[in-house]
């Protein structure tokens, strides 16, 4: 039952992410930026270079909270969740610095934003199941 809920969360979250883009976009005329389904779309090198060290940093502080969770706090998943949380407004919030600060399209920061906070949302409630 839990991965049905997963599921449905996930497509709900994907559907609210896209519409509230699509109207983002028509109310602040942000033109549509390519992006493949799955890249990394950096703004420039110093970007690129700062999103590896930050996956980097994610993935062993992620593997060592797992860790400590498993060995430590078995009963409650809220430390490894507060990781997942931090990490992905941390990746999302230098996306957002570099959209807005360094690229041709500083508006596309405005879905940044937007993303990080209903991607955020949803993890929360994911963690509520």
């Amino acid at each position: 039952m839990f991965w049905i809920k997963l599921g449905v969360i996930i497509v709900i979250a994907s559907v609210i992410i896209s519409m509230v883009q699509f109207i983002l976009r028509k109310v602040f005329k942000i033109e549509k930026v390519k992006k493949g389904f799955i890249s990394y779309n950096y703004i420039n090198d110093l970007h690129r270079k700062i999103d590896k060290w930050i996956r980097n940093i994610s993935s062993v502080t992620l593997g060592v909270l797992v860790f400590i969770q498993l060995k430590y706090f078995e009963e409650n998943i809220y430390l490894f969740a507060c990781g997942i949380i931090l990490f992905l407004v941390l990746d999302y919030s230098v996306r957002l610095f570099f959209e807005w600060k360094y690229s041709a399209h500083p508006k596309q920061a405005i879905l940044t934003i937007t993303e990080m906070f209903l991607g955020t949302i949803a993890v929360i409630i994911v963690l509520q199941l």
